[in-house]
């Protein structure tokens, strides 16, 4: 078999290059392992700037007509009282409208709408988009990609190879890169239950030693996300279920009903946050993306959107190789100098938000909370947070941002405008350089 652009992995990511490319006209193949839908929990949040990618795309209106729109995030801070509604202490609301873009909002989709929606955009360029479900790839032999299908071997030619397998990325092995994981002092249990129809807004609500994520997805559900001491699982589990009924309806009472929908341990899913960031995103006419090559706390929210945003550029580039005919090696290095920093930003970021959730004792959820509530009162803050984790651009915090989050120096009074905001945001020339590159003509 040959094609232009082997993609090993048909999730998200791969599927949103692989519609990309196929648009383009380019004979791509994708190996996908699995036969049918995956039961795991996979990313579900789609943030403004994959919104936008998936506008350009041209299936933006399916899934916003298939998702439950975020227009701010809520930070409760509460007293758990046992037995008993709990006692707001504080309520923070972080609004996406304060980024200077048409993407106002976030987006929750079920993760296996997204990857139907995408699949089929595909499968509208029948001529360009080969799909191979239950196609697991083994690795390389004689420069070609090696594919196990059913009971048959595939051996598959390409002008370039990318591997969008997630954490176990073959392609990543060839590469021999470095992957350095870190590990973080608690898990998570997460697990999707109805929802009143007024519960419409996303929601973290937390105590001194408590954390409650709710994500409210479409068809009157909602996606919950409960933090645990790292190794605590089993005597959890040996609790029983009213114990995760107690606490569910303690943070949030509104849930109080639906959390008693799980019936069963076995639709808990344990997830377990680390992280790691590879050394290099290609080697030749390799490249790797998404897990492959990176993986983010999912405190903010980034993952599966860093995926979609790394096939975003990578499906960009490789297009224009294509299209110009140029060598797929020697352009390789652009997908990497774009994406490597950004995603690294987001890293750190994911990290921080990360640790300001790690910490149980009192003193330290009373400086959180001040944190937080300085984020929306100061508006350099509450643009800088809201536009960063949109991805639509970057703009660094300083030392004064960071003496204001922590009271050191008062708030400014100041609102940010929308010129000013605009300087930050990416263009087209920083998402794709090559088009204007001296190097690139």
């Amino acid at each position: 078999m040959k094609a232009e652009v082997f993609i090993a992995g048909g999730g998200v990511g791969g599927l949103a290059l692989a519609a990309k490319l196929a648009s383009r006209g380019v004979h791509v193949i994708i190996a996908e392992q699995l036969k049918k839908e995956s039961p795991a929990y996979k990313g579900e949040l789609l943030q403004p700037k994959t919104l936008a990618i998936l506008e350009r795309l041209g299936v933006l209106d399916e899934i916003e007509a298939n998702g439950h729109a975020l227009d701010e995030l809520r930070f409760q801070e509460v007293h758990r009282r046992k037995g008993q509604p709990p006692e707001e202490i504080n309520l923070t609301e972080l609004s996406y409208s304060r980024v200077a873009a048409s993407y106002d909002h976030s987006l929750m989709v079920p993760h296996e709408k997204t990857k139907e929606i995408l699949r089929n955009k595909g499968k509208e360029y029948e001529e360009y988009f080969h799909y191979l479900p239950g196609a697991r790839f083994i690795g390389f032999e004689n420069g070609r990609a090696k594919v196990k299908q059913k009971r048959e071997t595939l051996y598959i030619q390409a002008g370039v190879y990318i591997g969008a397998e997630g954490r176990s990325s073959p392609t990543r092995d060839a590469m021999n890169v470095e992957v350095n994981r870190k590990d973080y002092n608690h898990h998570f249990l997460t697990v999707t239950i109805p929802r009143p129809e007024s519960f419409t807004k996303g929601k973290i609500i937390t105590t001194s030693s408590c954390f409650l994520g709710l994500f409210p997805l479409p068809d009157r559900e909602v996606r919950t996300v409960f933090l645990i001491k790292a190794g605590d699982y089993k005597k959890i589990k040996e609790q029983g279920l009213e114990h995760l009924y107690q606490a569910y309806s303690e943070l949030e009472p509104e849930l109080a009903e639906g959390v008693r929908a799980i019936k069963d341990w076995k639709t808990v899913q344990l997830m377990i946050p680390f992280t790691y960031h590879v050394d290099k995103y290609y080697s030749g006419n390799l490249a790797i993306m998404g897990d492959a090559a990176h993986t983010v706390h999912p405190m903010a929210g980034e993952g599966m959107n860093l995926a979609i945003q790394d096939a975003d550029v990578l499906g960009e580039l490789l297009a224009w190789c294509w299209e110009e005919g140029r060598s797929y090696a020697d352009h390789l290095h652009y997908y990497e100098e774009v994406r490597r920093p950004r995603v690294e930003f987001l890293l750190n970021l994911s990290h921080m938000s990360a640790l300001v959730y790690s910490f149980r004792n009192e003193w330290w959820r009373r400086f959180r909370m001040k944190a937080v509530q300085r984020i929306y009162d100061d508006d350099y803050l509450h643009v800088k947070q809201m536009l960063n984790i949109s991805g639509l651009g970057k703009w660094n915090f300083t030392f004064i941002d960071r003496g204001i989050q922590g009271s050191v120096l008062p708030v400014r009074k100041k609102k940010v405008s929308d010129k000013e905001q605009h300087r930050f945001l990416f263009s087209e020339a920083e998402d794709y350089p090559w088009k204007r590159s001296k190097k690139g003509r």
